[in-house]
């Protein structure tokens, strides 16, 4: 019972929110593509370059927010470049995203060698982290306070972020017209307005989500850049999106769930268990989320059939 208090306490919530915060973000800018009728895969590479250009930035101005802005910048730009191929080229969207995470692979890996001149990891007492918030009347709760205090900056802004997506694509015209380009193409053409503009929208805040993550996976979780280190979580975000259904706040709790078993794995090797058992934690969680929609989805398609074979018989 107390090895049980020892791993389930305050310290493993507050590592569920940090861990979480990368794989939030970028399921949201995920879930935009998924709304336009857009499989992103290429997340994964969109989280590194954020994260590299984030640290690079940061160094280079001792400024945490130009290197955040950077971060944003280049996942504009790899928004438009995915969406050149997918949208404007009609590519295939698998093999463009699959080959975005391995151009962002090999260029992350040149640039830290070429301008830092290390291998593996950069870590510089120059880096500008992102700064943590710490409210002082939160100090007398006491599960909140350690829960919500001195946590970066960028975990309060997702909490936000999470809300004003939902309010985008549930409130607005643009966010209509974005589920509409993803379902009813022809009949959003027809209406006058542009379906690949729609696409390309979403590609670009696609963009600015993944930048985002990055710079809070190199800047708030950790202050350094390490070769690989979006270490799948823009899989595990594109895995999110369809556990939720593109939907905000469904999202949200598959990535804190997921946020939950990669901390708890962390945990675990304080107690001796392998990291090698530990770590595969979250994509055992990840596959077993895609297995569960697709079995919901195919037992919605047989009752539907089943649905439509009766009103036949009775017509």
């Amino acid at each position: 019972m107390e090895h049980v208090l020892d791993v389930f306490n305050i310290g493993l919530l507050q590592n569920t929110l940090r861990t979480a915060t990368p794989v939030i973000l970028a399921a949201m800018g995920g879930l935009m593509t998924e709304q336009a009728g857009i499989m992103n895969i290429g997340m994964d590479g969109m989280i590194l370059i954020g994260a590299f250009a984030a640290v690079a930035f940061s160094y280079a101005c001792a400024n945490a927010a130009m290197g955040v802005l950077v971060a944003v910048l280049c996942g504009i730009l790899i928004g438009l470049f995915f969406a050149l191929f997918v949208v404007k080229l009609k590519s295939d969207e698998f093999i463009i995203g699959m080959a975005l995470n391995t151009f962002a692979g090999g260029l992350t890996v040149y640039l830290l060698r070429s301008i830092f001149g290390v291998k593996g990891t950069f870590s510089d007492s120059g880096i500008v982290a992102l700064p943590k918030i710490h409210l002082d009347f939160l100090d007398s709760i006491p599960v909140l306070g350690p829960l919500l205090n001195d946590n970066s900056i960028f975990i309060y802004i997702t909490w936000i972020l999470v809300f004003l997506a939902w309010l985008f694509l549930y409130r607005t015209p643009y966010g209509f017209w974005m589920r509409a380009a993803g379902e009813h193409p022809e009949s959003l053409e027809t209406a006058g307005i542009s379906p690949q503009k729609m696409k390309l929208l979403a590609s670009i805040l696609c963009g600015i989500f993944c930048g985002f993550a990055g710079a809070h996976l190199s800047l708030g979780y950790l202050t350094m850049f390490t070769e690989g280190m979006s270490n799948s979580r823009g899989f595990i975000a594109f895995a999110c999106v369809i556990f939720g259904m593109a939907n905000p706040p469904k999202v949200f709790v598959a990535a804190l769930l997921f946020g939950f078993l990669d901390a708890l794995g962390l945990r675990l090797q304080n107690f001796g268990v392998p990291s090698d058992l530990t770590s595969t934690i979250p994509y055992i969680a990840t596959i077993l989320m895609l297995v569960y929609v697709v079995v919901s989805n195919d037992k919605k398609k047989k009752k539907r059939a089943q649905k439509e074979l009766k009103m036949s018989v009775d017509a």
